[in-house]
């Protein structure tokens, strides 16, 4: 006897939507994978250090700094909704001790084998300069307490990289997002956001939901707050009547050269924008 389809994740309650993303993966229903890192993180990354500071200091020798112990000092890194984990590959190849956080145990599973293929095929070597960082493959709720307790409740990230996270969300967990973002930044941290999909209406349904500069705008400058949209579903942009010390900036708002094939018009041209943050 045949099984009905799941309902579409749009028709569900928030609370019930990290079920129905552990049962895609189950079931292989991933079309958000790209099979690789996104060369728009790694052209920022490589170009652009005023944006994003490197992941290692060196002293006047180009020797890298060490701790107490020994080790290379290296910043920390996290990426939500990390899937099988290329963006998390790739920003250990750039020195950072990564994080890569998923809600279902499965794509934690094929995070682990795409690392081991990797390894294997010795892709990711680590940037000239820099040794590599270590991967920390994590299962939870990024709206939760639970998954950082085995790295510290106060632990703070001084990167955080977001490509399909906050479109995967439905308009009413966006003020979530935007506080606990905010809450794992470390105070001298960068938010980088590719912002995907621009190009999608945003009164539609997802995912992934249609995003905007001016949705990341209205979020990070105040976190947790509700913000008001209009009935085509863009964002009322009457700004927020008194700051919020806890809000974000936008140090720049970018158009890639080059980006996944998802994020491209038809003829080729980039659709999506790199945006960076900071407090």
């Amino acid at each position: 006897m045949a099984t009905s389809a799941p309902p579409p994740i749009a028709k569900l309650p928030f609370a019930e939507h990290g079920a129905h993303w552990d049962l895609a993966w189950r079931e292989s229903r991933t079309p958000w994978d790209n099979a690789g890192p996104s060369v728009a993180l790694s052209d920022l990354l490589s170009q652009r250090q005023d944006l994003v500071p490197p992941s290692q200091a060196h002293d006047h020798r180009g020797l890298p700094l060490r701790d107490a112990t020994g080790a290379v000092e290296k910043k920390k890194a996290l990426v939500p909704g990390c899937g099988r984990g290329h963006d998390v590959l790739l920003l250990s190849s750039w020195g950072y001790d990564v994080w890569g956080l998923d809600y279902s145990s499965t794509a934690k599973e094929q995070a682990i084998e795409n690392q081991k293929n990797a390894e294997a095929a010795g892709s990711y070597k680590a940037v000239h300069g820099l040794e590599k960082g270590a991967i920390h493959w994590v299962t939870g709720d990024f709206f939760g307490q639970e998954w950082t307790e085995s790295i510290g409740s106060d632990f703070k990230f001084d990167l955080i990289y977001d490509y399909t996270f906050l479109c995967a969300l439905p308009r009413e967990a966006r003020p979530q997002w935007s506080k606990r973002i905010t809450e794992l930044l470390a105070h001298d941290g960068r938010l980088v956001c590719l912002e995907f999909p621009t190009a999608k209406p945003m009164s539609a349904d997802g995912p992934p939901w249609g995003v905007s500069p001016e949705l990341y705008e209205a979020l990070l400058s105040a976190p947790g707050e509700e913000i008001l949209y209009h009935a085509n579903g863009t964002v009322n942009e009457t700004p927020s009547p008194k700051p919020r010390v806890e809000g974000l900036h936008r140090l720049s708002l970018i158009k890639p050269l080059r980006t996944h094939s998802k994020g491209t018009s038809d003829d080729g041209s980039v659709l999506d924008f790199i945006s960076v943050w900071s407090r």
